[in-house]
């Protein structure tokens, strides 16, 4: 019985990488089982709730599967977007993530949270879904960060903005209409509008 939970856990976890509480309990295996799994070193604890095999090393983006994981509705932005995409070398220390300008900020034990309030049409326009590790992520294009760096400059500074223009645009990960329509959205053309046409 005690080996069949143990192959049906190694099953679900080798297949999701991680999973919450809920998630164990829905195949089966309850919050006990769950305890004495860690106190035997069979299951390792992640995060608050969140549990991976023992040899769970994750991968660069755990972090965002686990905020992914308790926040689904969360929006993955700015400085963590950045690096998601491979735009910037910098690795933030706290994820960055985009909420309505009426919602509360997700409480997490890790990983640290860095929030930002997006307007209703600045959190729908240039999102993609991306699948980590088996956890579906919301994510900002490579546009819209660009032009969410320039919005957010006091936050994460200009020279990281005109980094980030420099290199999609090296890197053609978004074109210049593009990035047009996402300085649009944020209603910051005025303030990219002269970095733009220097790259034309």
């Amino acid at each position: 019985m005690v080996s069949s939970m143990e192959d049906h856990l190694k099953k679900t976890l080798r297949k999701a990488g991680a999973a919450r509480t809920r998630e164990l309990e829905q195949v089966g295996i309850t919050r006990t089982q769950i305890a004495r799994l860690v106190s035997a070193g069979k299951l390792q604890r992640i995060g608050r709730g969140l549990y991976g095999l023992p040899d769970y090393q994750g991968t660069e983006h755990s972090a965002l599967v686990a905020v992914a994981k308790r926040a689904s509705k969360a929006l993955f932005c700015l400085l963590t977007a950045l690096r998601f995409h491979e735009i910037t070398t910098q690795s933030p220390f706290e994820v960055w993530i985009a909420i309505a300008n009426k919602d509360h900020p997700p409480r997490l034990e890790y990983p640290p949270l860095r929030t930002v309030r997006f307007s209703e049409a600045s959190l729908r326009y240039g999102v993609q879904v991306r699948k980590v590790e088996g956890v579906t992520l919301r994510i900002t294009s490579p546009a819209k960060t660009v032009a969410d760096c320039f919005k957010f400059r006091n936050k994460v500074g200009l020279d990281v903005a005109l980094d980030a223009l420099r290199e999609v645009l090296r890197e053609r990960k978004a074109t210049v209409d593009e990035l047009w329509r996402c300085a649009e959205v944020n209603r910051v053309a005025n303030v990219m509008r002269p970095y733009l046409e220097a790259t034309a």
